[in-house]
This record gives structure tokens, C-alpha cells and sequence, in this order.
């Protein structure tokens, strides 16, 4: 069992390939069917025809389909299939010979949703999770999808590895394969006469326009014709038959075949291509609501240098440096608590932790995790855990924290005890019940003193860092960080002005949160400026008289914003 794409499929056709037996293979939703007994007549036919042909394998791909638990389901047809399949698998222990024996190969990507008479000893007794590849193991996925492609000298594998964190195998088949296509168009764009067969299609475009026929978009060809995995002279000429099955058009490929050895000869896949393919392929975690690795460093978090130092050393060097550890005989720190007012930079503070040691990272908003139904706020709890040791290494980061994990017997949810009952099942995740396989919690919250004891004790929680407000120098530092993709006047950098400005008493008790609110009302009030402007210059911008290069951020843009933005955090919460 393991996220969609993580290559069940494929090492169970590896496995049967290696033993040279009988494989059968079916989607466990083709068994179902709408006449009463017929689907468990195709259960019984498929196990008889493994045992005539043994030594075989049954492969049973999305086998929760056929599996729910009974106590859960409501017709009987359902429950009859699990029982068939129950009989079944007993069946092969006392039928299979020791010579002839039956191997059965379920997967799923929903393990807890099988019934679980299923999951004892003699039925499906061994359970193989197969997570989300690390760095190392993309490497290798890699390695293995571009034997057969033609490589530039300086593609560097390990360095698209390391840029495609939480991507499965699936994903990086098609970071291939786009990578492929980027290549043929490069290639395809830059022969000597490409542009002697444009202007031809032009020509022939214009002709069928004036004889009134419909006219193929030629841009929309030549990104069709980009399916090929092996971008080799053999490849581009088998690409006619993709043309015919709708993957690519035909009249590309017609102009492909009339390429010459020694144009097709530059055909490789560069370090370029990977580049540019990357941003176009999304990895299976992120579609489905996970986040992986996020775009922020430690460049983009001003100050706060003794809590980056504790966030290093309890969270990146575990995960880049777990030998050290090993050495010394210390166990990991299980999770970090970031405490302080709002907006001083707690969760950009986890996102630059997750980024910096190249580990996954899901954000979970405690709210998000409630339901009213039972059992279905500690199934969510369950599930992030579950991804997060899937993967490993992850960072899991719990915002608003005392939302889902208050004191218990004090009667915050009136009385149905859903909040105590999350509460322990996040207790039973953070203590280990089961290995963290290199997950590690960081949690923010602004109310350390609502949160239930127990989740603070060593073990858990066992790291509480203050995030207090930036002071003067810090400001500035902040400042500094928010305007690096900020156009400011450069008279304002050369003077220093944003470190002058940390520095002023208005932006005493002014968060993080509040200094990039200055920033953008600045901004503001640029804009405002421009459109306060007369009509006769917004006529002459428009006839090209004027453009917007002189457009930046000045010190009395930064006054006006000054006048309209005050600290957002007051009273106790400062304190």
C-alpha cells in the first residue's frame, strides 16, 4: 500500500516477471457486478484458473474496492464479495500444492478501509508500505526511466532529485517525458529548415482559409507531437503511429520523417529542458491537497537568528545529519512549539525549516481536522501522520494549535468529546506509538497556556520557542528581507533608509505581519499617485509616450503608508 503512483502496479509485474509465472491481473472494480452471485462467480473462476496454472500470481489492484469493512456497508452484495474472497484465500493454504503454489497480491492506497478479517495471518499477512521516495531514491527512479534516452553530458540526476521533493514515481515519468517533449520542440524549432516548412504550412494555411476548410492550430501540433519518452531518431520516426492514436498530429509527424540523420544527430535531452519541464509537471501530493517542499528560505525570514538556530539544530540537522545523533545515542526531538504574538513570522518560520533541509511539508490548520461525525476527526489526525511517515523525511506543521488541542475536562466542545478524542489521538502520534520514520512536528500557537499539558511534556512538544516581537534592529533586518522583490528607490537603499526606518518609534509594538502591511500600503499609495495623475499623461502612457519603468517606492510613499498602518497587536497579546 502507498500514495497513488508510487509504483504498486509496476513491482507486482516486476515481481511476476521475475519468477516466470502465470500472471493475472485484475482492477478489483471489474470483478463487481449488478446480477446477484455473478461477482463472486468471477472470484471463484479467477482463483480456479491460478490454481490450473500454478505456480501463478493474482494481482488485485485497488483491492479496497471489494474490501470494505461489513459492519460499515449496508448491501449484501458487498458483504458476500469480502466473504468470497475471505473463502477464497483459505482455499489456496489447503488446495495449493508446495510445487504449484498461489501467491495473492493486493493494493490499495487506503489500507485502514479493508475489512479486517482480510488482514490476518494466512490471508494477506504481509503488509509492504510503499512511501513517497526520498532524494536518494528519486535518483535512482531517475536513473532507471532515462536509460534508454539520449542525455546531455551535463544533465545532473541528483540535482533534479533534489528539486523534485514528494514527487512518486508517476511524477517523474512525466517530468521525463515533458522533458522529452521540450527537447523535440527545441530541436524540431532550430533545423535549418524549420523555417522554410513554416512559411510552407503558412501558405498551405492561408489556401485552405480562402477554400473555406477548417485550419489546424500549427503551435497546437507541434506541442502533440511532444510524447515521447526517448527522444531518438527511432523514436521520432515511431512517432507516426502515435500520430495516428491521437498523441500526436499528423502532419507533424509527416514533417518529422523528413528529417535527416544529421539534423536528428543534436536530439539530446539538456540539463535546460528538465529546467524548463519542471515547473509543468505537479507533483500527485500537491494535487491532493498536500504541500511539498515550500519556496521560502531562510533569506526571506529578517532577525529572529536565535530561533532559526534552535529550528536548525532540533529539525534540519536530524534530518541532514542523523548520524551525529546516532553517535551521541540521542534520540530525535520529536516536535517544536513556536509560541508568540500574531504575525511575527511562526509559520514562515516552518516553511523556511522545511525548505532548508529539503524535507516535505504539510500544513495542517487545526480547524480543518474537526468533524461531527465520530471517528472521523481522529481518522483525519490519522491520516496526516500517515502521509507524513509516507513522505518521510516531512515536516508536519500544526497552525492555530490550541484550536484542536485544548485542555481536556473543561468542556470547550459541549459535551461531545470530539476535542478530547482528538486530542488523544495527537497524543498517540507525537508519542511514538508507531515509528516517526523522520517526521518531525512544529506547531505555532498564540495561546501556549490553552493548550492541554500533556501535549508540552518531553517527547511530544518538547521545545517551546518564543517568537516575540522585533525590536528596533530586527525591524530593519525584517524590512530588508520583505523589500528584496520590492521596487523601492535606489537613492532609499544607498542611504540605508529601511534599517533608519526599523529603527523609528512609530514602528514600536509593529509585527511582521504589520511591517509587510506597510510595505504594500506603500506600494499603494504609488499606485494611488499614478492615478491621481492628469488625463493628458494617462493619454500619452497610452499611445506609448510613457511607460512604467520609473515607477518605484519613495520616502513619502513610505510616510503616507505610516499614516494609515498601526500595529495590529495590542493589550495582553504583546506581553
Amino acid at each position: 500500500h502507498g500514495p497513488p503512483g508510487c509504483g504498486k502496479t509496476l513491482l507486482a509485474g516486476a515481481i511476476a516477471g521475475e519468477l516466470g509465472c502465470t500472471y493475472f491481473s485484475v482492477s478489483a472494480p471489474e470483478i463487481v457486478s449488478g446480477m446477484s452471485g455473478e461477482s463472486e462467480q468471477r472470484l471463484r473462476e479467477m482463483f480456479s484458473a491460478a490454481l490450473e496454472a500454478a505456480p501463478s500470481l493474482i494481482f488485485l489492484d485497488e483491492v479496497d474496492a471489494i474490501t470494505p469493512k461489513r459492519e460499515t456497508v449496508s448491501r449484501s452484495m458487498e458483504k458476500r464479495i469480502v466473504a468470497q474472497l475471505i473463502t477464497c484465500l483459505d482455499s489456496l493454504a489447503s488446495e495449493a500444492k508446495a510445487d504449484k503454489s498461489v501467491i495473492v497480491i493486493g493494493a490499495t492506497n487506503r489500507p485502514d478501509a479493508l475489512d479486517q478479517a482480510l488482514r490476518r495471518a494466512g490471508r494477506f499477512d504481509r503488509e509492504i508500505c510503499l512511501g513517497v521516495p526520498d532524494e536518494k531514491g528519486r535518483e535512482r527512479i531517475l536513473q532507471v526511466l532515462t536509460r534508454k534516452m539520449r542525455l546531455d553530458g551535463a544533465v545532473d540526476l541528483s540535482f533534479i532529485a533534489k528539486k523534485t521533493p514528494g514527487f512518486v514515481g508517476a511524477d517523474l515519468t512525466a517530468l521525463t517525458r515533458e522533458a522529452a517533449a521540450v527537447a523535440v520542440t527545441r530541436v524540431f524549432n532550430g533545423t535549418p529548415h524549420a523555417a522554410a516548412q513554416k512559411e510552407e504550412m503558412d501558405l498551405s494555411e492561408a489556401t485552405a482559409a480562402e477554400a473555406g476548410a477548417p485550419v489546424a492550430d500549427a503551435g497546437d501540433d507541434n506541442h502533440n507531437a511532444q510524447g515521447g519518452s526517448s527522444p531518438t531518431a527511432d523514436a521520432v520516426a515511431e512517432g507516426r503511429e502515435e500520430g495516428a492514436d491521437g498523441c500526436g498530429d499528423a502532419s507533424v509527424m509527416w514533417r518529422a520523417q523528413h528529417f535527416t540523420p544529421e539534423e536528428l544527430e543534436p536530439l539530446f535531452v539538456t540539463m535546460a529542458d528538465f529546467q524548463t519541464a519542471l515547473p509543468n509537471v505537479q507533483p500527485s501530493a500537491k494535487r491532493e491537497g498536500f504541500a511539498t517542499q515550500p519556496d521560502v528560505t531562510w533569506d526571506d525570514v529578517g532577525a529572529l537568528q536565535e530561533v532559526r538556530e534552535e529550528l536548525e539544530l532540533s529539525v534540519v540537522e536530524p534530518i541532514e545529519r542523523p548520524e551525529r545523533f546516532r553517535r551521541l545515542g540521542l534520540t530525535v526531538p520529536a516536535g517544536v512549539l513556536l509560541w508568540g504574538p500574531p504575525g511575527c513570522g511562526k509559520t514562515l518560520l516552518a516553511k523556511a525549516c522545511a525548505a532548508e533541509s529539503s524535507a516535505n511539508f504539510i500544513s495542517v490548520k487545526g480547524p480543518e481536522l474537526l468533524d461531527k461525525y465520530v471517528g472521523e476527526s481522529e481518522r483525519a489526525v490519522r491520516q496526516v501522520f500517515q502521509r507524513a511517515r509516507e513522505s518521510a523525511p516531512c515536516v508536519i506543521f500544526f497552525d492555530e494549535l490550541d484550536a484542536i488541542c485544548p485542555k481536556r475536562g473543561v468542556g470547550t466542545d459541549g459535551g461531545s468529546g470530539v476535542s478530547e478524542r482528538v486530542v488523544n489521538q495527537l497524543l498517540t502520534e507525537m508519542d511514538g506509538a508507531e515509528a516517526r520514520n523522520s517526521v518531525f512536528v512544529i506547531a505555532a500557537t498564540n495561546r501556549p497556556d490553552m493548550i492541554d499539558p500533556a501535549m508540552l511534556r518531553p517527547g511530544r512538544l518538547d521545545k517551546l520557542l518564543l517568537v516575540p516581537l522585533p525590536g528596533p534592529e530586527a525591524r530593519g533586518d525584517i524590512l530588508q528581507a520583505i523589500c528584496k522583490k520590492v521596487r523601492i528607490s535606489q537613492a532609499l537603499r544607498d542611504r540605508k533608509y529601511l534599517d533608519t526606518l526599523g529603527r523609528d518609534s512609530r514602528l514600536d509594538g509593529f509585527s511582521g505581519a504589520d511591517l509587510a502591511s506597510l510595505v504594500r500600503e506603500a506600494g499603494m499609495a504609488v499606485l494611488r499617485e499614478m492615478g491621481s495623475q492628469s488625463q493628458d499623461r494617462n493619454r500619452a502612457a497610452a499611445a506609448g509616450g510613457e511607460d512604467d519603468d520609473d515607477i518605484e517606492i519613495k520616502e513619502k510613499h513610505f510616510e503616507a503608508a505610516l499614516r494609515k498602518v498601526g500595529p495590529s497587536v495590542v493589550g495582553e497579546q504583546s506581553e
